[in-house]
């Protein structure tokens, strides 16, 4: 109570009284004043305004301020908005030409760099060393330069190799009615040397495509060009008339004029879908460069 009676008596711009406590005190209260409503409106400083444009008012009163422009020299000439827009537009095209051309020397590098691992890998895959229906000797090397189609099979199959034959050879003909494309050469390859040789080969491959090349050769060297494909081969038990049938992968392959194996197709693909994924990887084919020193 004594202290709420002291604080009483202090008001804005008064002096501050003593309570009873502090009758003849040597340190009396600070006094403590605060401004007055009016007193502080006073001491604000006025915020400048921009000046709008036009100024409504006439000319500009001394609070108010222009609108901050860059410098510009005076007497130098203003592009008109349709040049800047040219000039912005041919800052932008030049800079994503530079950002193209950078992506696309990184890719054709890549392709450079695959395109050699290819080679190195070309020069040992798939190799053989056969014969055709007309007794010459054949090899890889004899198709380099043509695209080929590859079948592994036998002539004494009962229906799975005539039907994978057919749809080669439909798939051929799909191909060479576009004059565009390159030469595709059909292959078909024994793996029944035993009995395949080059006549019965030649009887076999009359009723599909005109083209269809037939290769034989010893059991070794068709063992080698199985090998060379990673085709499976295995001759089963032979019956009370000496007659056997030859167990084998069902694949079509697919090999690029470097000679380099591109895709292989099983049974569940048709002769369209084979023509179509032919000729999409003779549209996407880019020739191996030469090695060195070559």
């Amino acid at each position: 109570m004594r202290s709420q009676r002291a604080f009483r008596g202090i008001g804005l711009g008064s002096k501050p009284t003593a309570g009873r406590g502090q009758r003849g005190s040597s340190h009396p209260l600070t006094p403590f004043v605060l401004p007055t409503a009016p007193a502080m409106l006073r001491s604000l400083r006025p915020i400048p305004q921009l000046c709008p444009r036009p100024c409504p008012a006439g000319p500009c009163p001394a609070r108010c301020q222009p609108r901050r422009r860059l410098a510009v020299p005076p007497g130098a000439p203003r592009l008109p908005l349709r040049q800047r827009l040219c000039v912005a537009g041919a800052v932008a095209g030049a800079a994503a030409a530079g950002w193209l051309y950078a992506r696309h020397e990184k890719e054709r590098q890549q392709r450079s760099r695959r395109l050699q691992q290819l080679r190195r890998l070309a020069l040992g895959q798939g190799d053989f060393q056969l014969r055709d229906t007309a007794g010459a000797a054949r090899s890889k090397a004899d198709f380099l330069g043509r695209w080929v189609l590859l079948y592994f099979g036998f002539t004494h199959c009962p229906d799975v190799c005539p039907e994978e034959l057919e749809k080669l050879s439909r798939a051929v003909e799909l191909l060479e009615r576009d004059p565009a494309l390159p030469p595709l050469q059909p292959l078909f390859v024994t793996v029944d040397p035993e009995r395949d040789d080059a006549a019965a080969l030649e009887r076999y491959l009359r009723d599909f495509h005109p083209r269809l090349l037939g290769l034989t050769g010893t059991p070794e060297q068709v063992r080698a060009a199985a090998s060379a494909f990673r085709v499976y081969v295995s001759a089963g038990p032979r019956d009370a008339d000496g007659d056997y049938v030859v167990d084998h992968s069902v694949l079509t392959f697919l090999v690029d004029p470097d000679g380099v194996f591109r895709d292989c197709y099983g049974r569940s693909r048709t002769a369209e879908e084979v023509a179509r994924s032919v000729r999409g990887h003779m549209d996407a084919y880019e020739p191996l460069p030469a090695a060195d020193g070559q």
